[in-house]
């Protein structure tokens, strides 16, 4: 058997993390019509409920992103690398603008859901920039 490693445990720490707020909202948005057919409120008591959740993955996310950094010698990286991990970063970002925006919603329609999809697009394109940032020697 492999031995696990210092990077191995970062690694596993991140994509679980990533798992967790990706694949969460994921679910999330798939249950959103049965939870609505059970009660009106049913889907805002869920998100709550998520939230408590997702939010401390994100910010595990963040944290083990910067560890990542710390590990890998950008400077001895392909400018389109760099690139790659500058747009990643950004979209981090904008997904958890995206997510906070819609947790401030206040039942405003267009900003749930123009924050949701923000959150849900964003995390999606994280991790495929991820993943793609990873096959190249991140």
């Amino acid at each position: 058997m492999l031995s696990p490693s210092g990077a191995t445990i970062r690694l596993f720490v991140h994509v679980l993390a990533a798992c967790v707020w990706v694949g969460g909202q994921l679910v999330l948005g798939g249950l959103v019509r049965p939870l609505r057919a059970i009660s009106p409120d049913a889907p805002r008591i869920v998100a709550r409920q998520f939230n408590r959740i997702a939010w401390p993955a994100f910010f595990l996310l963040v944290f083990t992103g910067v560890w990542n950094l710390v590990a890998v010698d950008i400077v001895d990286t392909s400018s389109a690398y760099q690139v790659t991990l500058m747009l990643k970063i950004a979209i981090v970002a904008f997904s958890g603008m995206g997510a906070f925006a819609h947790t401030q919603a206040n039942g405003n329609k267009l900003a749930l859901a123009v924050g949701g999809a923000v959150a849900g697009a964003g995390g999606l394109i994280a991790l495929f920039l991820g993943v793609l940032l990873r096959a190249h020697g991140g």
